[in-house]
């Protein structure tokens, strides 16, 4: 079934239904993505609905009319899911004004938010409760938790964790048809039938819109512990996260691995961001542990057996909230700095832990034979997942590198798929990586989910060429 665009009948029909500043034009912001390299179409339309009842209108309304439906959420997402580049012009559906928390359960260690909610004070609600809602990301402070889970966002706590997913007990969503599914629940089992949260959630908009979420928290740990500490390189460091795994168990709640050019290029663009060490080091780790007691000294049990058993060169553990905060601004900052330099390939990928010391050493020797470059290397080294990015030497801008982009992205995708990994971490597929997605993904899977898509979205409204092209 063929689309069509996005007309004045259509909005004035649609608009009578209704309040009066629910239909408008969008702002440049909503038509752009992070990385720059793809535009939304001006002749867009934009909606923002204030409750679930408006956004089934809208959704029964372009299903009807064959109108696609783009999801927009904080427009954090780095793989193009918030943007329709061509195709026939959409309607843009912002959950933006449906921000509200709509329950806190303390003793069921749940909230409720709304799919606009911002992720950070989705956070603050449950610190207010005194839980934790443990999902952490750089774009926190912008991300929308309705977009957290349409992409199954990871972060930082996914060790201890989990990703979104797993973080999740019950959705609210309308579907293709503009039908409300009421799957709100807060319980912890209800196994009756098949598990369409966990469908909608990592469907990028696909399959219909996330507009509420019952989410679990945790505990707030007591004690909380951060250093960073010296490695020799990825084998060193993934020995130092069992041993650290044997003293503390499930305690490890992050174990972020930094090659040095990360915090180079942090310190050549952002030069008011602190730097730990005064000369940066091939390799460091940031650990942090979650306790009732007692982290900061089951942190220097830890760096002094490391340091015993050869593991670890050096390190630092924050003595207070302010240094503990230095070594997480290091971290975070890394992306916009990669930003500032501008990447010739941008890579999320995961592996299998086992190989990924394997991996960084045989990607960087193939990437030096195919040219001039400079790798950041840095992630969640706990669950598998790298930031493998690829940058022009220096002195060199990525213009010059624009007819080896799609060798690089080859290399390092080729070699992911010959370690058993995959292309896509933590970030989805979007409308960037559905080519990877047809040449890496497994067929039957691939058939499965276009069926899936075809049986709950006949007329294709649901985030056109997003996932499945």
């Amino acid at each position: 079934m063929s689309l069509t665009p996005v007309s004045h009948p259509f909005l004035d029909t649609l608009a009578k239904q209704l309040p009066a500043d629910t239909l408008r034009r969008p702002e440049p912001r909503y038509l752009e993505e992070p990385r720059g390299r793809y535009q939304g179409q001006a002749g867009a339309a934009l909606a923002l609905p204030r409750s679930v009842e408006e956004v089934s209108i809208l959704v029964t309304a372009c299903n009807a009319a064959h109108v696609a439906v783009v999801p927009y959420g904080g427009g954090t997402g780095l793989v193009g899911g918030q943007i329709m580049p061509e195709g026939p012009a959409p309607l843009i559906l912002s959950l933006e004004r449906m921000n509200r928390i709509r329950a806190v359960h303390p003793l069921e260690n749940v909230l409720v938010a709304e799919a606009g909610a911002i992720l950070a004070d989705v956070q603050a609600a449950a610190e207010a409760a005194d839980r934790l809602f443990p999902l952490s990301l750089a774009a926190e402070g912008t991300a929308r938790i309705g977009g957290n889970l349409a992409t199954n966002a990871g972060g930082v706590n996914v060790l201890r964790y989990g990703n979104t997913r797993d973080l999740c007990l019950g959705l609210e969503a309308v579907l293709p048809t503009g039908d409300i599914w009421n799957g709100l629940t807060r319980l912890r089992k209800d196994n009756t039938g098949y598990d369409l949260r966990g469908l909608l959630v990592g469907s990028e908009g696909s399959l219909g819109i996330i507009t509420a979420a019952a989410l679990k928290l945790a505990p707030r740990p007591a004690s909380r512990g951060t250093a960073l500490m010296v490695v020799r390189d990825p084998a060193a460091a993934l020995r130092l996260l069992e041993l650290a795994r044997d003293h503390v168990g499930e305690a490890v709640s992050a174990f972020e691995i930094m090659h040095r050019q990360g915090p180079e290029f942090v310190r050549d663009t952002l030069p008011d961001i602190r730097q730990p060490f005064s000369e940066t080091p091939e390799w460091m780790v940031l650990v942090e542990l979650g306790m009732s007691q007692g982290a900061e000294h089951a942190l220097e049990a830890i760096f002094a057996a490391a340091l015993d058993a050869g593991l670890v060169e050096d390190g630092l553990i924050a003595q207070s909230e302010g240094q503990r905060g230095d070594f997480w601004s290091l971290r975070e900052h890394i992306p916009v700095a990669n930003k500032r330099i501008g990447s010739i390939s941008s890579h999320d990928i995961s592996l299998p832990l086992s190989a990924l010391p394997e991996f960084v050493a045989e990607a960087g020797e193939k990437l030096a034979a195919l040219g001039d470059f400079r790798i950041n290397c840095f992630g969640h080294l706990g669950d598998g997942n790298l930031h493998y990015n690829v940058f022009p030497a220096t002195g060199r801008d990525r213009a010059e590198y624009e007819n080896q982009r799609a060798a690089v992205k080859s290399l390092v995708h080729d070699l992911v798929a010959a370690y058993d990994g995959s292309f896509s971490a933590e970030h989805g597929v979007g409308r960037f990586k559905t080519g990877d997605l047809q040449n890496y993904g497994d067929p039957a899977k691939l058939a499965a989910m276009r069926a899936i898509k075809t049986a709950l979205d006949p007329n294709g409204i649901m985030n056109p060429g997003v996932v499945l092209p």
